[in-house]
Formats: structure tokens, C-alpha cells, sequence
């Protein structure tokens, strides 16, 4: 009955839901300076009574209407990419941030107009900097997501993964790792190399040891160099600098993890090869997803109920990261998924023209709206039958 209703409301407030997303849109901010993003949520979330929570020390906020347990968190993306759109560089929302914002708040204001009360808590975690890949840490450092049991948060899909009308339970992202590193030789003359050590050959001999990291098979798993600036203008000196990064992808944590270790066998080989000295910098790391059967079956509950049963998808299994899963990788009691929300999405994710069917804004709202439902009713169950 809820769900019908709430169906009815999502229906009825479908202008409001294009002019949500089409302000957010025209206001994109770049990761960590998403201050009026958040001021426009804190004014949003207090106009709906929801109780709000922002950071001294950062962006984001988070809402919360009901109190005690079981707690059942919602959680957006709010920061744009900076890139290059049409010769001028700008903040801009090629990954679906503006969409997934929209369909979380509006799933909120659904369940609000719908008359629905939860029985517990629920908490909007509205996260800074996803793009920068620690906006999620920054939350679960502050604490607030230590009382959360179920965790939902939604994710616009490429049109190669998934077409407009469908949905999928979860996402599978993999784990994602950047390296920067700086090579130190020895400066020599063209003519006498022997008295050097030079850069560029040691870059090299890091590239052909990538080579000969050996993971399971079964697991897709990359390393690779994707940066490279050794020399100057004088092409007969032997260069003594390079400055490289490597780019890490694995599709779980454990294979991330012997790509990291095959990493440091072949920097430590090449070192005792050359004499040159190799420094690796650690940029943040993107961990493999971590999906709860149970939150995955919620969601996938929710989908069959808006959509049908025929627009029920796999869920996708993608290289792209996605600092989402750090919830679950840093408190493993909370249960988690991500909706895979179909959209004919294209170009592609990132690209500065990126562009998807509105229809998807709406399904979304109810799908998230839906969900939400359905994990208090699970969450109560299971605290009365403990």
C-alpha cells in the first residue's frame, strides 16, 4: 500500500524533480569547495524537518528524521569533475552527481509527502569529494556512519552497460590505485653514458618488470604507466629526473593487493639494477566493492515493484571505482548496495558532454524511496526476532 502511494507522489512531483536536477546542474563545484551545494542541502533537508548536521572542518552534511534503531542511510555524491567542456575549463557534472543528489533528496521528499514514518532512524549522508576518492573516509572518520544498517546509494550506468527502463541490485566496482613516482640518476654527457644513469632507461626497465606481475587470472587486474617526463631541451645530456605515475585497477581488494606487492618487487629490482634511487608517492585508494546479499536483495525487491520484473538487470561487474565501498570495507556491519540505474547514458561516464534520459531521475526516486521502506520493515523483523 506505502509503495503505491509513494509511486503516486513520485508521479505527481515529476517537475519538481526536473527542477532540482536542472539547478544542481547549472551549479557544479569541484571536490572540497562544495559550499553552496552544501548550503542549498542544509536549507533543502531543514524545510522537509529533517534534522541537519554540517562539518567545521569540511563539506557535506548530513540529515536525519526519525531517532533510534534500526538506522537506514541514503547516501549521495555531491561534487562535480574539473574539465574542459566547449574550450573553457569548469566545474562540471559529467558523472551524474546532479542525478544521484536529485534522486536521493527526492526520495526523501516522496516518503515525506507520502506520509510515511520510519520506524527507527534515517539518515541522507550528502559526501564531499568522490571524484578525489576520500570524501567517504572523511565520514566514517567523523563517525557518522557507525549506527548505520543499511546503507543505499544509486549510481547512473553507461548506455554499453545498461539501457534506459532497467536497473540492477548492486554494482561491482573494482579497486583503483594511482602511484607517482620520481627517479633520481646521474647526469652524464651523450657521448659518454657509462658515466650516468639515465632516467628514461630506468623508467623503461619498470615498464617491462610490469610484465611480469602474475595475478589469478580469473581476476581482472592492470598495472600500468601512464605518465612519463624525463629530459629537457638539450637532447645531448643524459637525464637524471623522470617523473612517472602508474595507474592500478584490480576488480577485488585482494588482487589490489598482490599487484601492490609485485609493485614494490619490481621498483626494488630495478633500483638494485641501476643505482638509481625510486621514489613511490601513494595517492588514495579505491577499494574493491563489498555488497550485502541482503541490502542486494532489498534493492532488487524495489526495482521489480517500480519497473517490473522483465527490467530487473545483473548487477554490473566494472573497473570504474568508487569510494562508496569504503563504508563497508571500513565497518563491516553495515549492509550495503548501490543501484545500478539504467539510463542510456552516453558518450560515456566523465566525458564533458555526457548526457542520459530524464525518465531515469524519477524511476530512481522511487526505486531509493522504495528500498528505503523495505530495509526498515527487514531491519525491524530482524531486531525482533534477535
Amino acid at each position: 500500500m506505502m509503495n503505491r502511494i509513494i509511486g503516486e507522489v513520485v508521479s505527481k512531483r515529476s517537475e519538481v524533480i526536473q527542477t532540482t536536477f536542472d539547478h544542481l546542474h547549472a551549479h557544479p563545484e569541484i571536490s572540497w569547495k562544495e559550499t553552496e551545494t552544501t548550503r542549498y542541502w542544509a536549507e533543502r533537508m531543514r524545510a522537509l524537518g529533517l534534522a541537519v548536521t554540517t562539518f567545521p572542518d569540511c563539506t557535506g552534511l548530513v540529515a536525519t528524521w526519525g531517532e533510534g534503531k534500526p538506522v537506514v542511510a541514503l547516501r549521495t555524491d555531491i561534487d562535480a569533475l574539473w574539465q574542459e567542456v566547449d574550450g573553457e575549463w569548469r566545474a562540471n557534472h559529467s558523472c551524474g552527481h546532479d542525478a544521484h543528489m536529485t534522486m536521493v533528496a527526492e526520495a526523501v521528499a516522496a516518503l515525506k509527502e507520502s506520509g510515511y514514518q520510519p520506524q527507527g532512524t534515517l539518515k541522507i549522508l550528502f559526501q564531499p569529494a568522490e571524484e578525489k576518492g576520500d570524501g567517504a573516509l572523511k565520514l566514517v572518520e567523523k563517525g557518522v556512519v557507525d549506527d548505520i544498517d543499511y546503507l543505499f546509494g544509486v549510481h547512473l550506468r553507461p548506455i554499453q552497460e545498461m539501457r534506459a527502463g532497467d536497473a540492477g541490485p548492486a554494482i561491482y566496482n573494482g579497486a583503483a590505485l594511482s602511484i607517482n613516482g620520481v627517479i633520481t640518476g646521474v647526469a652524464a654527457h651523450g657521448a659518454r653514458p657509462h658515466l650516468g644513469i639515465n632516467a628514461i632507461e630506468v623508467a623503461s626497465a619498470i615498464v617491462t618488470g610490469l610484465g611480469s606481475i602474475h595475478t589469478d587470472p580469473m581476476v581482472p587486474a592492470t598495472a600500468k604507466m601512464t605518465r612519463l617526463h624525463a629530459g629537457g631541451e638539450s637532447t645531448n645530456i643524459i637525464p637524471d629526473k623522470a617523473h612517472f605515475a602508474l595507474d592500478l585497477r584490480a576488480q577485488t581488494n585482494e588482487a589490489m593487493d598482490q599487484l601492490l606487492a609485485g609493485i614494490q618487487k619490481v621498483v626494488d629490482g630495478v633500483r638494485m639494477m641501476t643505482g638509481a634511487t625510486i621514489e613511490l608517492e601513494y595517492e588514495s585508494r579505491m577499494v574493491a566493492a563489498v555488497v550485502s546479499e541482503e541490502a542486494k536483495q532489498l534493492m532488487a525487491e524495489a526495482i521489480v515493484d517500480v519497473l517490473g520484473e522483465a527490467h530487473l538487470k545483473p548487477a554490473p561487474v566494472t573497473p570504474g571505482a568508487e569510494d562508496f565501498h569504503f563504508y563497508t570495507v571500513s565497518r563491516p556491519q553495515i549492509k550495503a548496495a548501490m543501484l545500478a540505474m539504467g539510463c542510456d547514458l552516453q558518450p560515456g561516464l566523465h566525458h564533458p558532454q555526457m548526457r542520459f534520459e530524464h525518465s531515469a531521475l524519477a524511476q530512481g526516486v522511487n526505486i531509493l524511496a522504495n528500498v528505503v521502506v523495505r530495509a526498515f520493515a527487514k531491519a525491524n523483523e530482524e531486531m525482533s526476532a534477535n
